[in-house]
C-alpha cells in the first residue's frame, strides 16, 4: 500500500541482536515477569513491576526507573502471541497514551542461539523514535549480557 500524497509514514525502528540463548529461552525473557525484571529499561535503573496476561488481548505493564531516579510506566496488549517464535504488542506510556505504538519481537532459532528482531512502529515523531531507539539499545544490551 502506497501513502497517500500529503501523508507521512509514521517512523519506524528495527534493532536486531543475536543472542547466547535458544528461542525459548529469550521467549521466557519477554513474557516471565522475574525475567523481565532483569532486563528492562536503558540503564541500570531499578524495574518496580513486570506483568503478563500472555495471551492476544491480554495487557501487559511494566513500570521501571532510569538511573536519574524517574518513573517510567508502559502498557499495553498483545496482538499476537507465538510461543518461542513472536510477540506483537501495543505500547504506550501513561504519560502519553494518545500516542500508542506497536512492537513486534521476532525470535529465530541461530545454532546454539538466537536472532531477536525488534520492530517498533507507528511512533509519533522522530524524536519519539530517537528516544525509543536509546532506550531499546540500552534494555537489548542488557539482554544480550543476561545471556553471555
Amino acid at each position: 500500500m502506497l501513502a497517500q500524497p500529503g501523508i507521512a509514514a509514521k517512523p519506524s525502528l528495527t534493532l536486531k541482536r543475536r543472542l547466547n540463548a535458544a528461542p525459548a529461552k529469550v521467549y521466557a525473557a519477554w513474557t516471565d515477569p522475574a525475567k523481565l525484571k532483569q532486563w528492562f529499561g536503558p540503564d541500570s535503573g531499578a524495574v518496580e513491576r513486570a506483568e503478563t496476561d500472555l495471551r492476544v488481548g491480554g495487557r501487559y505493564v511494566v513500570v521501571f526507573y532510569t538511573e536519574d531516579g524517574e518513573e517510567h510506566h508502559v502498557s499495553g496488549s498483545y496482538r499476537e502471541v507465538v510461543p518461542n517464535k513472536k510477540l506483537v504488542f501495543t505500547w504506550a506510556w501513561r504519560s502519553t497514551p494518545e500516542r500508542e505504538s506497536l512492537v513486534t519481537v521476532l525470535i529465530k532459532p541461530d545454532g546454539d542461539g538466537s536472532l531477536l528482531t525488534l520492530i517498533h512502529e507507528q511512533f509519533f515523531d522522530e524524536a519519539a523514535r530517537d528516544r525509543h531507539a536509546f532506550g531499546w539499545t540500552g534494555s537489548l544490551d542488557k539482554l544480550e549480557r543476561l545471556f553471555a
